[in-house]
């Protein structure tokens, strides 16, 4: 922040002027942009997330396409008397009140326009639907106005216009995402629930499994300037990024096959993620010393058999929780949230980071003192350790496609079982009686000539 106080001491300055009064900016400027930018986004992406699916949820919740248009409407019907209140909320309350306000409407909205979508009596689902977005549409009005004043306050003159260009288009791309989400989400009215999030299993995967891909995100695109300080060449960076990918591909072949067997995509996935939380953390110790060359090589080869590998399987379970959504839009929504958490994850690791004075052994060359990564290093661990933890905790989800599919087809319903009735004997077939009787003879010539071109045919 750039002000000494308070973000209601005058705007962010120029670097001269900064010195000339005492103040200052800090790099977690960019962790504040972000995170009011996911606000801006997610709100925009809750006030028409109905709206391109408008026939369907009245469908789903027996209502007019009138009350329907009143769920986006509500919006700018708030802002109207609701705007004058959020100016002085951030004039006098402060940005970082308003902000976390804001938050917390987002959060309770977002609930409330839920709960008729949960195993719960509602006996007017409007009501709670409209009471949602009113909520959301007060978030609005303290999230909207929001990017100039944070621009002005955090940030130096020649970063203001980006700031604010960064936080004002955060908006219209949540709308544009709106647009295109709900109608991937949304092919009956049975789909519904799962544009309001009451798919939990499909929730847990995709925030901690989006984590794992943040964090791998992170260590590639970082790996060199946290070696190179202990001494290491980017050749050897290099080889331990190579090292990561291919190990990575590997396992993910030799995991592939056996989850197509065995169906034991939550437990791959569970064991997986627990192996690869330990390496995380040996990898945050060893990386800090110098002249491992050869551990640092084993741990992450091990980083990526064991966590790489693991991404075809989570992008497995994602269809299966999800079912019977279509799969790009399970996957990729996954892989969406999964970048913007590599962006928040990979700003808060190199806000961490302190310039130190140069060791002898450094051999990093961007001219100035060599970073401290031990406190990043740390954190890219722990965060790796909780993900993996909650979702060991608390992931668990019916293989959906593949029950469907059993449902459907009796030779897909054996494959699927396959593992668990393996070598059971088919019944010993009937057979059919004989259309006579070979052990009684005949007494006319007739009869046995037909008895005999009878006998023949079976045998």
């Amino acid at each position: 922040m750039s002000g000494p106080a308070g973000d209601g001491q005058g705007a962010a300055e120029t670097p001269t002027l900064g010195a000339l009064r005492g103040h200052r900016v800090y790099a977690r400027r960019w962790v504040f942009l972000l995170v009011l930018s996911l606000l801006s986004f997610s709100n925009a992406t809750l006030w028409l997330s109905f709206a391109p699916v408008a026939n369907t949820v009245a469908q789903r919740f027996v209502l007019s396409t009138e009350q329907i248009n009143w769920l986006s409407l509500v919006y700018l019907v708030v802002s109207i008397p609701f705007g004058v209140v959020s100016i002085w909320v951030l004039d006098f309350a402060g940005l970082c009140w308003a902000t976390v306000l804001c938050a917390w409407l987002n959060f309770a909205g977002s609930v409330l326009r839920s709960l008729p979508c949960m195993e719960i009596e509602t006996q007017d689902p409007f009501a709670f639907l409209m009471g949602g977005q009113s909520l959301c549409a007060l978030a609005q009005t303290l999230v909207i106005f929001s990017p100039a004043k944070l621009a002005a306050l955090w940030f130096p003159e020649h970063q203001r216009a980006t700031a604010n260009m960064i936080g004002t288009m955060s908006n219209p791309l949540g709308i544009l995402v709106a647009n295109l989400l709900s109608p991937a989400l949304v092919k009956n009215k049975e789909d519904v629930p799962l544009m309001l999030v009451r798919n939990k299993a499909y929730v847990i995967l995709a925030v901690c499994f989006g984590g794992g891909i943040g964090i791998f995100s992170s260590f590639l695109a970082l790996l060199e300037q946290v070696l190179c300080v202990k001494g290491y060449s980017n050749e050897f960076a290099g080889f331990c990024a190579s090292l990561f990918i291919g190990f990575g591909v590997l396992g993910a072949l030799v995991l592939g096959l056996y989850v197509d067997r065995t169906k034991h995509f939550t437990e791959a996935l569970k064991i997986g993620l627990c192996l690869t939380s330990l390496v995380s953390v040996a990898f945050a110790l060893v990386s800090q010393l110098p002249g491992q060359t050869h551990a640092l090589a084993v741990i992450c080869s091990l980083f990526g058999l064991f966590g790489f590998s693991v991404a075809p399987v989570a992008m497995e379970l994602a269809v299966e929780c999800s079912f019977p959504v279509g799969e790009g839009a399970a996957t990729g929504l996954v892989f969406v949230l999964g970048q913007a958490e590599g962006v928040l994850i990979m700003v808060l690791l190199t806000t961490l980071t302190v310039r130190r004075a140069e060791p002898s052994f450094s051999t990093c060359r961007d001219g100035q003192g060599p970073l401290d990564w031990m406190v990043s290093m740390l954190l890219m661990a722990g965060l790796c350790t909780c993900f993996s933890c909650f979702l060991v905790l608390f992931f668990h989800t019916p293989y959906r496609r593949l029950q469907a599919e059993a449902s459907m087809s009796p030779s897909i319903q054996e494959d699927a079982c396959a593992a668990a009735e393996d070598h059971t004997p088919y019944p010993a077939a009937t057979p059919e009686p004989l259309p006579w009787d070979p052990t009684t003879p005949s007494t006319d010539a007739t009869g046995s000539s037909e008895a005999a071109h009878s006998w023949g045919r079976l045998s």
